[in-house]
């Protein structure tokens, strides 16, 4: 099960759901939040911070070192949060998890109509977005990243 919270950057102008693998960790490990548009004059510090594509998420390691004694990992990295789900997206991009939804809604409705094709729709439309979302950029696409 996954617990899952919705954080805003810190120019207030978009927001990102996150999910947190296990319930390990709470909404408060995530210290700053910057989109795209108020990360340009950051510096990154890989020890604390993960970039993707744009989007940066500054952990706060105190907090992930209380919370975090279930992690099998040692020692743990922003990477190891992001990747292995701990502390990460709720679907592969922010707002991938209401994008998606709405993606599907036309493909599902073949269901009850035409399964056969209902079933190689989805599949083509699993394929044509994965490869998209790949040449995008975003870090999950890339097969970095777990999901709940």
């Amino acid at each position: 099960m996954c617990m899952a919270a919705e954080i805003r950057c810190t120019c207030g102008s978009k927001s990102a759901s996150f999910h947190f693998r296990d319930n390990i960790l709470s909404d408060q490990t995530v210290r700053t939040l910057y989109c795209p548009a108020c990360s340009s004059d950051i510096r990154i510090d890989p020890v604390c911070m993960i970039v993707d594509n744009g989007w940066v998420i500054e952990y706060d390691m105190d907090i992930v070192q209380f919370e975090g004694h279930k992690i099998p990992r040692s020692p743990v990295t922003p990477v190891i949060l992001f990747d292995e789900g701990y502390c990460t997206w709720n679907g592969i991009y922010p707002g991938d998890h209401l994008d998606s939804v709405r993606e599907r809604e036309q493909i599902v409705s073949l269901m009850k109509s035409n399964p056969t094709r209902y079933i190689q729709e989805m599949k083509s439309w699993a394929q044509q977005r994965m490869a998209r979302l790949q040449g995008e950029g975003w870090r999950k696409a890339q097969g970095g990243g777990s999901s709940c």
